[in-house]
């Protein structure tokens, strides 16, 4: 008796999480109609612009729900590091949430200075002098550079000093379990 042949795997044998779409606005589309929303979605070979035809009202609402849902634990992780840098009176006028990620975006060097001490940051040894009021950009990044990872287990933060302006230090951006950390440790 000979083998049965094999057939060709069909559409419906193949997993419904195949390789994402090649461009932007197919991917898109395709999240869409798996939303089971309708609208319009059209896009270049280049994804250079994806845009987003009219939607009706509910499709529109049901998109918003989604979106809430979707970035919810990030949204609230983002509140609560706002919230808790301003009960220690650090301003991050820059805190957003960018592509699932929370920027801490411009940050004058007093509120890092005071960051990087909330954190735990140690006072330079007597051989240096300490930086008067916070000035020495350079030094009170490399400081939060350092505390950073320490204080939230391992997450790290890029720090650059602006040369266009040196009162300002630019704070990168951190996932959302590195700011739930950050969260915690500034509680403590």
């Amino acid at each position: 008796m000979n083998a049965p042949d094999t057939l060709a795997p069909t559409a419906a044998d193949r997993p419904a999480h195949a390789a994402s779409p090649a461009h932007a606005s197919d991917e898109l589309r395709a999240a869409l109609s798996e939303a089971g929303l309708h609208a319009p979605v059209t896009g270049g070979a280049a994804d250079a612009d994806v845009r987003i035809g009219p939607l009706a009202p509910a499709d529109a609402r049901q998109l918003a729900r989604l979106i809430r849902t979707g970035t919810k634990r990030t949204l609230k992780t983002a509140r609560a590091l706002r919230e808790i840098c301003a009960g220690h009176r650090i301003e991050l006028p820059g805190l957003r949430v960018r592509q699932g990620r929370i920027t801490l975006g411009p940050v004058r060097v007093e509120d890092a200075a005071r960051l990087a001490r909330v954190l735990g940051a140690v006072p330079p040894p007597a051989a240096r002098p300490a930086p008067v009021a916070g000035t020495d950009a350079a030094f009170v990044g490399a400081l939060l550079g350092h505390v950073f990872p320490e204080a939230t287990g391992g997450g790290a933060l890029s720090v650059s000093v602006r040369e266009e302006a040196p009162g300002l230090l630019d704070l990168g951006a951190i996932d959302a379990r590195t700011a739930r950390r950050l969260v915690r440790a500034l509680r403590f």
